[in-house]
């Protein structure tokens, strides 16, 4: 009897120990919802999996939601591996959130372009554009976006859609229509201010924003051109256009958090996700544009309004610093809510 109860007791802890090995057999990652997790899911998630037999276990949610509940974790971490933008990387770093990254550990990090070497403490694992994104069928006929100044244009009252989430793009560009830049911010105010009358409403996410030009509801948008190819795939008519003055760059990064217990696999997964291959991938789903220069993209993709594949294209952007951008982001959204927003 003594030796079944011992019996059974072996069983049990070794069912147990195998039940606590598989759950710590796991990569939680911090992202997006959606089409981003899908993406992540079925490029860099699938082969991490393929190479080294571990899960990957998703965690969603916005941007500066998921930075929060890092704040609220501290030490204890809920993820090992977060998506972010590159701006508010700084923000996770500057709380101590990151590790500092060894990039010996990232060998496919040595072909990363110099905009996607964002900081010690996190990289650009694709790069997009905010830029003119409208329905030639719902505005006047032979309208073109030439310039970013078009978007001031009296017959587009009431028609435009920005994200209010991130007022940084058009702070950007009414900076540099004024003369300046966005370190110079100010003096775009007034610029600003005068493009009041076009603005119909303020997108609350990526979702939002394809409703409101899938609808018509606002034809007109500053827009992620990787939101603009999804919706163009899904049959609906939009135009992407480049402003000769530059698309406002964007780049998604990837950072550890500090105090996961599983900094080797994060490595992994990092050093994957910029695998040429996967780049590749990422291009071709999302259209995303690859961060490592060793990638290698279709030439009809390669020339979409947006993609990013030479270092002409890349330089051509109106780049506002990231470490900028996090250092003015509260500042920036407090003035766009109280004198934009707000009217």
């Amino acid at each position: 009897m003594l030796r079944k109860i011992c019996a059974l007791t072996l069983l049990t802890t070794s069912v147990l120990s195998a039940g606590n090995a598989m759950a710590a057999d796991k990569l939680i990652v911090s992202t997006w919802g959606g089409g981003f997790k899908d993406l992540i899911d079925e490029t860099i998630a699938k082969e991490f999996t393929k190479e080294t037999g571990v899960e990957v276990q998703f965690v969603t949610g916005g941007t500066i939601d998921r930075l929060n509940k890092a704040k609220l974790a501290g030490g204890s971490p809920e993820t090992d591996v977060t998506f972010t933008t590159a701006h508010v990387g700084y923000l996770y770093a500057n709380s101590g959130l990151f590790e500092k990254l060894d990039m010996s550990k990232i060998p496919n990090a040595a072909n990363l372009v110099q905009q996607a070497r964002v900081s010690p403490y996190h990289l650009g694992v694709w790069g997009y554009v905010y830029t003119i994104g409208y329905r030639p069928d719902m505005v006047a006929k032979g309208e073109t976006f030439e310039s970013w100044n078009d978007l001031w244009k009296p017959e587009l009252k009431g028609t435009l859609a920005l994200p209010d989430w991130d007022p940084s793009h058009i702070i950007a560009v009414s900076a540099k229509l004024s003369g300046t830049d966005a370190a110079h911010w100010e003096q775009g105010q007034a610029k600003l201010k005068a493009l009041i009358p076009n603005i119909k409403s303020f997108y609350t996410d990526d979702a939002n924003s394809q409703q409101l030009i899938s609808t018509g509801e606002t034809p007109v948008q500053v827009m992620l051109s990787m939101n603009a190819y999804h919706m163009i795939a899904e049959g609906v008519n939009i135009k992407l256009v480049m402003p000769k003055e530059g698309a406002v760059l964007g780049v998604d990064t990837i950072g550890i958090n500090k105090g996961t217990s599983k900094a080797d696999l994060a490595y992994k997964f990092i050093n994957i996700a910029l695998k040429p291959e996967t780049q590749q991938q990422v291009a071709k789903i999302y259209h995303g544009s690859p961060t490592v220069t060793n990638a290698h993209i279709d030439p009809a993709l390669a020339k979409l309004p947006g993609m990013l594949t030479t270092p002409e294209q890349w330089n051509a952007t109106i780049n506002t610093d990231p470490q900028l951008r996090a250092e003015k982001t509260a500042e920036w959204r407090q003035w766009f809510s109280e004198n934009i927003m707000s009217h």
